[in-house]
Parts: structure tokens; C-alpha cells; sequence
């Protein structure tokens, strides 16, 4: 195994089970067209970006971060489905081992995108050094990328990994050293690196806005155990990079609010960095749309086959955050970040009063593909979609056109309803046997089905968003509020709250501003977005209780370091140290 440390890639070291694989994504972006030379820097730096797909699948990195806040749960499902080996429930209720496949996978598709920024940078330096400005470019990004990428280790797992070559051996940073490494990676790229790539490339005002992540979380990062200090020091840089991104005069908020997650997002100005997922990746997918709806419907009319999995739900303690704050109003007739109506049942229809799928082959309204939208947002209660015969195919209206929209028939799991009732989506969710079937739980539908997907759940076109200008002034109204200037805090949060303006409601601006209100529009505003955990542990609220959590450690603000890893490095005695409480 030594061998192994001293002369391969780092994933190779820290991946042990899976082998190194060959670097096979596709260009990203049309900008990276050429031949000769220009086709070996596009080909250097395209695995690298390419891997954040894989580094943020649902069952990698995004899960990870998900299912570890209080946002989300995924029991086994009718005890049938989304057991696997219990990695889900015990994420859920911080009771982790080092051998979880969910701590493991993030942790080897993780290290393993890093080490495809350090191939790319191999091959980019020399270019660079000759003079090659494009190659000088692309270096920029992919010290950027990979900056990023560390950003994600030490946030996770407390620990970063410097190398420059890969014939040498990785050294590990924690703490302080990890904080100033990241940040020096950082600072050597942002007055150099391009302006006006695009969200699915490393930008100035991405790096900036890195910057802007790395300094309002390194109390915690310096110290992951223990009570925060937010320094002065790190909240005027914090104010600093958003104010230069805001200034640039470069994005703007998006009046729609799911027009973020749309297939024609990679133009909306809001994004400020994504994954390209234009048609080009080869392991792209729509996972972020379809991971969490029901397995009984249908996203699109065109494809039998976009169908949503039954995966995880907003837990009931996350959903009352919204009742709580308005109310007697039901939050879909607030706040519009929480749903968007598509579908427009015909009055006539609404009422299911005796009806079954048992009875109800005339209750059903007509749409077209080309028209047909599921609703947005947060999912309650008995939805509509479309409807198989027993052929497997859907049915139609008498225009062949047509599909017929029915209340959606459960059809999955083991549970009394299926086959003889609606999915009907409740509030309580949890791990009994009551509250682990199919259609508990209310959905989040925040990604569209793609429409340029061949089949709506592989080849999507939507980025997947991984930094949004409504962050840029919710981060810097955080680091005014730390430093007590209020009024400019709630200045900030109020020009992204009151910024989704294309449809009913519109919200009003906040009259106040405190830590808790800021907490909770940043639940709002990101939901499902893969940020939670990380706020929770800057506010102090990782160690609470939600549904089916108790567990209060300190020591859960990281995950294990995977067992395999450490047993990888096991011949350097001290080289790769487990997590405490571990």
C-alpha cells in the first residue's frame, strides 16, 4: 500500500475498493471547441467539471448533506424500498458508522473529483508556463475547482488534501492550516481567472463568492466542536466578496422563483455557478427532480419512464418552520418559494368525494405533452398525473394527442392503498410502519423534468445549481448581522425576498431582523438546495431534535472518515486519523 500512496492519484489512495477510472466525460460547454492544443485543454479540464455530477448524486454528496439535516427523511419505504444496508436511516438520525455506503461513496466520488482537478492541473501547467493563455485560463479554473472541491472535504469530514504532483503524498490540513490553504488557493486565481464564462465554469465572482462561503464558515471549520466565534475579520471579508459580486453588476434574482431550475436555467442570470448539464455529460441526471416523488407518477407524457422513486420527504418539523411563520395563511398562498400551481384541474373535477381508482375511469381531464407541467414546490395531498393501462402504456383522450390526467393511482409498495387508493401525500413521515409507506411525507419538486431529455430522468439539460446570487446577499446580510449592523442585514434579505415578482403571492418586505428570522429565510430560500447541514451547524441547531433525530453529539458536525480509507492508509501509522466520536 505504500507504493500505492507515493505513486498514484490521490483517489487511488483514498478510494480503496473501487479502481482508478479512466477520464471519459464529454466536453461541457460549446465554448470548448478546437483542435490541437485546444483540444487538450478542454479535454484536461471536461473530467473535472464532469465529475461534480457524480460528486453530488443523490446517492453521494447531495444525499449525504440532505438527509443529515432536518429537511429531509428517507425510511424504508413499506419496508420494501431505500433500505440499503440502513445507510439512509442512520444518516438521518446521526447514528453513522465509518462503514456507511452514503459516508463512503461521497467521500470516494469526492476525493476522486479532486484528483481530476490535480491531473488537469499536471497537464495545464507546463502549457501555461510555455505562454499558452488558454491553457494559463483553464489552470485558473482548475485551481479554483479544486479549491472548491477541498471546501466540501473540510466541511464534511474537517480535513483538506495539499499535493501538487501526483508522484508525491498527499498532506493532510485541518483546522486553521486547512482554512488558510483554501483560502491562499483561492486568493492565487481571483484577480486572474476569466469574468465571463458562464454559471457551468470558475468565474471571478465565483471564486469570490467561495471566498465569501470559506470566511463565514471558518469559526466552525477552525473549530468544529465547539462553540463558534464569528471574527470581525471574517465577516468584513465576507462583506467584502458579496459587495465586489453584487457590484459587478453581473447576475440579477430571477423574478420566477423555478425558473432556477428549469431546463433553461444555464441563462438565467441569477446563477452564478451550476453544473452544465446541457446534453453533453455522460453520467448526467435529473435526480434532483425525481429523487423525492412518488414512484406511482409520471413527469412527463411522452416517457413511461419518468417516474420518481418515493424517495425522501420534508420532514413535518422542517414543514412547520413555514406554518409557524404564517400562520393562520396557508404558506402556498405566502410564500412563492414554497409551491407553484402547473396544473390546472377543471373545478368540476375537484372533488373526489366516492371516488376510488376503483370507480373513477370517467374522472380525468385532457393534456397535451407539449403543456403538461407537474406542480413545484412543496407536494401535498392527492396529486394528478397520468395513468397506465395494462399494456404499460398511458392512457389517451380521443385526440391520440391527449393523455388522460387522472387523480395518480398508488401502485407501489405494499401498503393497504395500493391499487385501491390515490397517492395521497401526508404530513407525518417516520420510520413506523404507518409512517414509512409509499405516499407519506410531502414531496419536493423544485427541479423541472427536463424537456430536452430523451426520457426525462436520464440527459438532462437543467444545471444543477450550486451557487445562486440570492446567496451572495443572504451571506452578506449574515456577516452584517454578526457585526450588529442590523438595518443593513435586513436591508439584504429583503431585496431577495421581495425579488420574486412574476406571480402571486409576492411577499413583503421583513420589519425586523435577528438571527432567527435570517435562520429560517435561509430554510426558506434554499431548501433542498444541499446547504442546510452547514447552516445548522453555524447556528447552532445541528444538535437539536426533528423526526426520529435525538442524538445531540457535538461530534456529529463531521462525518466518519470511511473505514476503507483509513485501512488504505494504513501502513503510514498517523497519516489519516478518524474523526473524533468515531
Amino acid at each position: 500500500m505504500k507504493n500505492i500512496i507515493k505513486n498514484t492519484f490521490l483517489v487511488c489512495l483514498l478510494a480503496i475498493g473501487s479502481s482508478c477510472t479512466d477520464l471519459e466525460e464529454v466536453v461541457l460547454d460549446e465554448s470548448f471547441t478546437g483542435s490541437g492544443l485546444s483540444e487538450t485543454i478542454s479535454g484536461a479540464i471536461a473530467p473535472a467539471y464532469g465529475q461534480v455530477s457524480w460528486t453530488w448524486r443523490h446517492t453521494n454528496y447531495y444525499g449525504l448533506q440532505l438527509i443529515a439535516a432536518d429537511e429531509a427523511i428517507l425510511p424504508h419505504r413499506g419496508g420494501t424500498d431505500w433500505f440499503d444496508g440502513g445507510k439512509f436511516l442512520a444518516t438521518h438520525t446521526h447514528t453513522i458508522t465509518p462503514t456507511n455506503d452514503l459516508v463512503s461513496s461521497s467521500w470516494t466520488e469526492l476525493t476522486k473529483n479532486i484528483s481530476r482537478t490535480l491531473t488537469a492541473i499536471e497537464t495545464l501547467a507546463p502549457l501555461a508556463e510555455a505562454g499558452d493563455n488558454e491553457a494559463a485560463g483553464a489552470l485558473h479554473e482548475m485551481r479554483a475547482l479544486r479549491a472548491y472541491l477541498n471546501m466540501l472535504m473540510l466541511d464534511s469530514w474537517g480535513l483538506i488534501f495539499r499535493k501538487e504532483k501526483s508522484t508525491e503524498t498527499s498532506e493532510i490540513l485541518r483546522g486553521q492550516n486547512a482554512v488558510d490553504y483554501i483560502e491562499s488557493e483561492l486568493q492565487s486565481v481571483v484577480g486572474v481567472i476569466n469574468t465571463d464564462k458562464g454559471p457551468g465554469r470558475m468565474t471571478q465572482n465565483v471564486v469570490w463568492g467561495f471566498l465569501a462561503r470559506l470566511h463565514l464558515n471558518a469559526a466552525t471549520y477552525r473549530d468544529p466542536y465547539g462553540t463558534p466565534d464569528f471574527s470581525s475579520t471574517d465577516m468584513d471579508k465576507v462583506i467584502e466578496y458579496t459587495t465586489n459580486i453584487i457590484n459587478s453588476g453581473a447576475h440579477s434574482l430571477s423574478p420566477e422563483y423555478f425558473d432556477l431550475f428549469n431546463d433553461a436555467n444555464n441563462s438565467n442570470r441569477e446563477l452564478v455557478f451550476a453544473l452544465d448539464q446541457r446534453g453533453v455529460l455522460r453520467r448526467e441526471h435529473s435526480r434532483w427532480t425525481y429523487w423525492s416523488l412518488a414512484g406511482s407518477n409520471w413527469g412527463r407524457l411522452e416517457y413511461t419512464s419518468s417516474d420518481g422513486t418515493d424517495g425522501p420527504a420534508i420532514t413535518p418539523d422542517f414543514y412547520q418552520t413555514w406554518v409557524d411563520a404564517y400562520g393562520d395563511v396557508d404558506p402556498a398562498d405566502a410564500d412563492p418559494r414554497f409551491y407553484q400551481q402547473n396544473q390546472n384541474i377543471p373545478p368540476e373535477l375537484q372533488d373526489l368525494t366516492g371516488l376510488s381508482p376503483l370507480n373513477d375511469e370517467d374522472h380525468f381531464y385532457c393534456m397535451t405533452p407539449e403543456n403538461y407541467e407537474f406542480n413545484r414546490g412543496i407536494i401535498r395531498g392527492i396529486i394528478w398525473g397520468p395513468r397506465k393501462d395494462p399494456n404499460g402504456a398511458f392512457f389517451r383522450c380521443d385526440n391520440d394527442n391527449e393523455y388522460r390526467i387522472y387523480p395518480v393511482k398508488q401502485i407501489k409498495g405494499n401498503g393497504p392503498d395500493k391499487d385501491v387508493g390515490y397517492v395521497n401525500h401526508e404530513l407525518q413521515i417516520d420510520f413506523t410502519n404507518e409512517g414509512r409507506l409509499h405516499s407519506k411525507g410531502y414531496r419536493v419538486s423544485k427541479y423541472q423534468f427536463s424537456r430536452t431529455s430523451p426520457n426525462a430522468n436520464n440527459f438532462s439539460s437543467i444545471d444543477l445549481v450550486i451557487m445562486r446570487y440570492a446567496e451572495i446577499y443572504m451571506m452578506r446580510a449574515e456577516a452584517k448581522l454578526r457585526k450588529g449592523d442590523t438595518a443593513g442585514a435586513l436591508t439584504d434579505v429583503n431585496i431577495v425576498r421581495t425579488s420574486r415578482t412574476a406571480r402571486a403571492p409576492v411577499l413583503e418586505a421583513l420589519g425586523s431582523m435577528d438571527l432567527e428570522i435570517l435562520y429560517r429565510e435561509l430554510g426558506f430560500e434554499f431548501y433542498w438546495e444541499g446547504l442546510r447541514r452547514t447552516s445548522q451547524i453555524r447556528f447552532g441547531k445541528y444538535e437539536n431534535a426533528w423526526t426520529e433525530k435525538s442524538d445531540n453529539s457535538v461530534t456529529n458536525r463531521l462525518f466518519p472518515i470511511p473505514q476503507s480509507a483509513i485501512d488504505g492508509a494504513s501502513n503510514t501509522p498517523g497519516y489519516l486519523d478518524q474523526n473524533e466520536g468515531y
